[in-house]
């Protein structure tokens, strides 16, 4: 399982991320994109930035994930965004600034540091990490046996890990003390990119790898009422402005969280484990990971990953198969695809049986 950052670092970095983070709302007609033609910094192969009117002019860098949001918005598919980036970012500016002025809507521009970080949607709810931290860490203190085994927040997502050594159960498959403890995953985008969630995880001692499990999970999307304001500046949001819904929200989760350690679904989940144990792939292990690769989106590097693990695993079952995939995401230099391998071993936990006898007789 990747680390990520000790409790105290991610509480730090929540904390400073909560104080310098601003958040705008514009017509996009009061928002221009500019191309950096300073002398140390050509504008060929050079750089953009967002202006937002708000009074005066507030310039910000703009963040890898608001340009893809930008484009998308406007219409523009990745890869030409992506050319108009580095090789004429004058014309990226133009063709903006064009549909910002032809198509006009009022959008909410996420800032941090100094960057535009997310470009979303006026009705976009923000439920900040720092709100989420607050209301789950006190919870999770609580209960028994608890221990936080994994945290980080990336420009993404926050994520937190947590297991509790009360409530284990043993794998008799191959190897003896194989043992599996009950957890929950903690996670929230500040960004556009996903709900914020309390999802199953899984900790296997032998290995210390991890698997998510989306089944049981609760999700609660960052929708709310529409911001508006003067359509003749960029408004910056406070956080009194935040709707009382989110106090809902987060108190919903708080619930989920003390109760979602459940001893009857986890030995549900054991029983699964158990079963799979006994699940062979009887024809081509490396045709087998091609396969699974294409279905679930391993890279090439990744495939490679998983079928190394899986040879030194020793085991040619399902369940081997799901531990050589979690034991990849270790090897993952960014937390966010670790997590992301980690819900794969999940999704392969919960494949149906047809699909898991095409990838188990592939030849």
């Amino acid at each position: 399982m990747k680390s990520g950052k000790s409790l105290m670092d991610l509480a730090a970095e929540i904390q400073r991320q909560s104080a310098v983070k601003k958040d705008y709302v514009a017509d996009t007609r009061n928002l221009e994109m500019i191309a950096d033609a300073s002398p140390d910094r050509p504008t060929a192969g050079g750089e953009v930035k967002l202006v937002l009117r708000n009074g005066d002019s507030t310039v910000l860098e703009v963040g890898a994930l608001a340009h893809r949001q930008i484009g998308e918005r406007i219409g523009v598919p990745a890869k030409y965004y992506d050319r108009m980036l580095t090789e004429d970012p004058e014309l990226l500016a133009y063709n903006v600034n064009r549909w910002f002025q032809r198509s006009p809507e009022k959008r909410m521009v996420r800032t941090l540091d100094g960057a535009a970080r997310a470009f979303l949607s006026n009705r976009y709810q923000r439920i900040d990490n720092v709100q989420v931290a607050d209301v789950v860490l006190p919870v999770l203190s609580e209960i028994p046996g608890i221990e936080i085994m994994s945290c980080d927040v990336t420009e993404r997502r926050l994520y937190l890990k947590v297991v509790t050594h009360a409530i284990r159960g043993e794998i008799a498959s191959r190897r003896v003390g194989d043992f599996v403890e009950a957890g929950i995953m903690i996670s929230n985008s500040e960004v556009g990119l996903g709900a914020v969630s309390v999802t199953p995880f899984f900790h296997y001692l032998a290995c210390l790898n991890g698997m998510v499990r989306n089944k049981d999970s609760l999700r609660s999307q960052h929708v709310g009422t529409a911001y508006d304001g003067d359509e003749n500046l960029a408004h910056m949001l406070a956080d009194d402005t935040r709707e009382t819904v989110d106090r809902g929200i987060l108190l919903k989760i708080r619930d989920v969280v003390k109760f979602a350690l459940d001893r009857t679904k986890f030995d549900e989940a054991l029983a699964l484990m158990q079963a799979q144990t006994k699940q062979e792939v009887t024809g081509d292990p490396a045709k087998a990971i091609e396969l699974l690769a294409s279905d679930f989106g391993f890279s090439e590097v990744e495939r490679g990953g998983v079928l190394r693990h899986l040879i030194q695993g020793g085991d040619l079952s399902r369940y081997g198969l799901m531990n050589a995939v979690t034991r990849t995401a270790e090897d993952l230099p960014d937390y966010d695809e670790a997590t992301r391998f980690e819900t794969l071993g999940g999704r392969l936990l919960d494949l149906p049986a047809a699909n898991w006898k095409r990838i188990a007789e592939a030849a």
